[in-house]
């Protein structure tokens, strides 16, 4: 028991640091000490084998990537590809449109299959240039981001090609495409909902002339809207992006996943330096900055997924899933509440749909639940407390757009957290009355 008390506890306390403006290092060692030491662990075992395997997984699994997909968005930026494409959207959608515009950019580049991390460093560049054009707050861009990359495309909307939506199909042998009509219902809720919160904090943010205020990394003389004549034209500066989607989507299911991607990063990036050579004023500080841009958001993160291993290794843990997932409720009730519950420790979507699938997904089946539903629930649920302000993705977001949890967490987890439980509760509803 106070093992279990212990790891709450830790994760209450990340939270609260992560708030405070604690270094997310320092954060994640000092609540994994406070896991080990309250479940009598391996003090030496839990920081050199459990932190530093999570922590060596993440930052190795995922190094080239970061790095990769933070240089493709700085020489977006610093080319003008991302102030032309950006002014083309203003120009079809209006200047007040700039919410609508970033979630369904967003929701475009998740759904052809781009990766949640990619996304943010190929989208920002754009985003800022939308909202200084809107004069809204920059702490919107965070949460517009979220709608569009991590609710649903992520969970809900059929055919996504999104790791949380094929994770059931291994156990229960469904297509990414089960149980369709709760599906894009859900879809519709988690969509519409969140533009309406957001366009409400927006008028809101207007009315208290709350307007956008850059940070100190971005720098907007490279995405001036003033100069167009030095703008490429919108479609060649659309065109490494649209290489970019291309080419994961091609290559899926021919290569590895990284490797497709980073080949089709490697290409958009190669692509805006030839066709913007001439506009970037100094490609060698382009390419330093965008590298070094991508670190900040690499460690933060992987500290935050080697504290989820070393939860993950403690006894406490394993008690605990065992006991949420050996409630007696009922099929869809238990797929929700054990992978929220689970995501939510863990801080991983993935991580808890993962867990629960191999758990508990072949006995559920075993009790004659549809497999249909059962998926469409279990991936909605993946994508509700794994948001919370410790998991990876969040630091991720909100480091790389020079955000505090206190500035931008608020509406995104209204956004990511919120709107998503009530939607699942309307999934499990639509499950138990119809299937």
């Amino acid at each position: 028991m106070l093992g279990i008390i212990g790891m709450f506890v830790a994760i209450a306390l990340l939270i609260y640091l992560a708030y405070k403006g604690w270094n997310i290092i320092v954060a994640s060692l000092l609540c994994s000490l406070i896991v080990v030491l309250t479940s009598f662990g391996d003090i030496f075992k839990a920081f050199t084998t459990d932190y530093a395997n999570g922590f060596k997984y993440f930052a190795g699994t995922y190094f080239i990537i970061f790095v990769l997909g933070a240089l493709f968005g700085q020489v977006m930026g610093d080319s003008g590809s991302a102030t032309a494409v950006s002014r083309k959207l203003l120009s079809v959608v209006g200047e007040s449109r700039a919410i609508l515009v970033t979630v369904l950019a967003t929701a475009l580049l998740t759904y052809g299959g781009v990766s949640v991390f990619i996304v943010i460093f190929t989208v920002y560049p754009l985003a800022l240039i939308l909202f200084k054009s809107a004069n809204l707050p920059k702490r919107l861009i965070a949460a517009s981001v979220g709608i569009g990359a991590a609710t649903f495309t992520m969970t809900a909307l059929p055919g996504s090609p999104a790791i949380q939506n094929i994770i059931p199909t291994q156990v229960l042998g469904t297509t990414a495409t089960a149980a369709p009509l709760v599906g894009i219902i859900c879809s519709c809720i988690l969509l519409f909902g969140g533009l309406w919160y957001l366009n409400k904090q927006a008028k809101k943010a207007l009315a208290n002339k709350e307007g956008f205020v850059p940070g100190a990394r971005d720098n907007m003389e490279k995405l001036s809207l003033n100069d167009e004549a030095s703008l490429p034209h919108w479609f060649v500066a659309l065109l490494p992006l649209l290489v970019v989607i291309g080419l994961i989507i091609g290559l899926r299911g021919k290569l590895d996943a990284l490797f497709s991607v980073t080949i089709a990063l490697t290409a958009g990036i190669i692509l805006t330096y030839l066709l913007n050579w001439k506009r970037i004023t100094n490609p060698l500080k382009t390419m330093n900055d965008g590298c070094l841009n991508s670190l900040g958001a690499l460690i933060n993160t992987s500290a935050i997924v080697a504290f989820g291993f070393v939860v993950q290794a403690v006894p406490a843990f394993q008690s605990f899933v065992q006991f949420v997932l050996g409630l007696s409720l009922d099929p869809l009730i238990a797929a929700a509440v054990g992978v929220n519950v689970v995501a939510g420790i863990t801080g991983s979507a993935s991580g808890g749909l993962t867990i629960f699938m191999q758990s508990m997904g072949p006995g559920l089946l075993a009790k004659g639940v549809n497999p249909e539903i059962l998926h469409r629930v279990a991936s909605i649920a993946s994508g509700g407390l794994d948001s919370l302000p410790h998991s990876g993705a969040v630091i991720t977001l909100l480091t790389y757009m020079g955000l505090s949890h206190k500035e931008g967490y608020k509406d995104l987890g209204v956004v990511t957290v919120v709107i998503p439980l009530i939607v699942l509760v309307v999934a499990v509803v639509l499950g138990i009355l119809f299937y």
